[in-house]
């Protein structure tokens, strides 16, 4: 018998209606035996995500604000217990909501907090469709540097052999030093993808509200052409750029083991959905880009020195600045007397910026430094790209029909991507102007 590990997020969740309807669409399909899921997310706008209720919770109780923690932890406990009555079941939630917050106001810790949600929902589940619960704390394991261990698979693979059938939490493991410890935000993904690679699973299949990916935003550019498939390499430069229908880091665990994601759509579950393949089946010669993915807020250093190529170390003392303060570059744009640096403004609020600038002074004695904020970086992906002679023409003579200035452009060595740099208001018609030049 085949194995399908299925994750839903947490729109998927989001009422005991809805938590319904994906039961239902496990239970169509035998093959599906492992479930992961998410807290429940929002379910209309304006609505509140569980997880940053929890985050919430955390910030009061580190705080103090035993009361305003009282309050938020309350608006969770109505949040659970109103999914309970819509599935018509006595659940015992309330069991659980009172073991969270006593553990939390006990000091268990903001990564034991925020992870709250998805563990009451994995009960929810489990007891919706009458499977074992497993804790994801028996298997997933962190490293001391906060990364997965590699042991986990191995775990996994023998706690889950267990089980015919289960629902696991996503979102979190346990840490090294033996505390519960979570992924970054959206991290749910990487926890079906941990399941899938531990139980060697067929498929991966991820569910949420949209019905696979598409080349581009539908809210930038009105339906869009959907992608029928993708490759692990252009759903990880898509992903990273803001495309957010799948965690960047997702792909990892599965990639090594040839295990094929499908992302799966629980409001409509008779499409067809997008896949994500190790090896691309699409003919190359037939499509040039498969995606375009925008993302906001950076900042480019530009360094310029004569003779900058001369010098033995320069872009290693460089690099040495931002590694003291913990900050990570995302590109590194390099001429012979030049070279930039595309920072994510998250790093350098509070006047880091001002303090990088002079540690680089220091470090090199540059004849020029250049800074150009706010800068949206915009990807065109695909494999066809290296192979249809006049891509990057194509793609320049767009932006500058519409009067996009580029201000930085990065082409990965692979040729699956070129990156241009824009000012972050035009970044939303850059990304109209590649998608009506190869699509339209």
């Amino acid at each position: 018998m085949a194995i399908k590990v299925c994750k839903f997020g947490g729109t998927s969740m989001a009422s005991g209606n809805i938590i319904l309807a994906a039961a239902k669409i496990i239970e169509s399909d035998q093959d599906r035996r492992f479930v992961v899921v998410s807290a429940p997310g929002k379910r209309f706008s304006g609505d509140i995500k569980v997880t940053d209720l929890l985050y919430k919770c955390a910030d009061e109780v580190e705080s103090g604000d035993i009361a305003a923690f009282k309050e938020t932890f309350g608006k969770i406990r109505v949040r659970f217990t109103n999914i309970e009555a819509e599935i018509g079941k006595d659940l015992h939630i309330n069991d659980g909501l009172d073991e969270a917050e006593n553990e939390i106001l006990s000091g268990a810790g903001r990564d034991y907090c925020a992870s709250r949600g998805e563990f009451l929902a994995a009960k929810i589940m489990a007891a919706v469709l009458d499977v074992p619960f497993v804790d994801a704390t028996e298997f997933i394991r962190f490293d001391e540097n906060g990364g997965l261990d590699k042991a986990t698979f191995e775990l996994g693979a023998k706690v889950l052999s267990k089980y015919s059938r289960a629902v696991i939490p996503g979102f979190y493991g346990l840490g090294a030093d033996g505390k519960v410890k979570t992924f970054s935000r959206g991290g749910g993904d990487i926890s079906g993808s941990v399941v899938a690679r531990s139980v060697m699973a067929s498929l991966y299949e991820n569910w949420t509200d949209v019905s696979g990916f598409y080349v581009c935003d539908p809210r930038i550019v009105n339906s869009p052409k959907w992608i029928p498939e993708l490759t692990y390499q252009e759903l990880r430069e898509l992903s990273y750029m803001g495309a957010n229908v799948l965690h960047s880091e997702s792909i990892f665990p599965v990639r090594s083991a040839g295990i094929p994601i499908r992302i799966c759509n629980t409001f409509k579950p008779e499409d067809a959905g997008t896949y994500i393949v190790k090896n691309s089946t699409r003919d190359i010669r037939g499509y040039v880009v498969t995606g375009i993915a925008g993302k906001k807020d950076f900042t480019s250093i530009t360094l310029e020195k004569s003779l900058m190529n001369s010098e033995v170390g320069f872009v290693q003392k460089v690099l040495a600045v931002i590694g003291r303060h913990g900050i990570s570059f995302e590109h590194l744009p390099s001429g012979i007397d030049t070279m930039s640096l595309v920072i994510d403004n998250e790093f350098l609020k509070n006047g880091m910026l001002e303090t990088l600038l002079q540690e680089m002074q220091e470090a090199v004695h540059p004849d020029k430094i250049y800074v150009h904020e706010n800068i949206a970086l915009v990807a065109t992906v695909g494999h066809g790209m290296a192979k249809n002679v006049g891509t990057s023409a194509r793609l320049f003579k767009a932006l500058s029909e519409v009067g996009i200035n580029v201000n930085m452009i990065d082409q990965g060595s692979s040729e699956l991507n070129i990156i241009v740099g824009v000012d972050n208001a035009d970044c939303a018609n850059c990304i109209k102007a590649i998608y009506n030049e190869f699509f339209n």
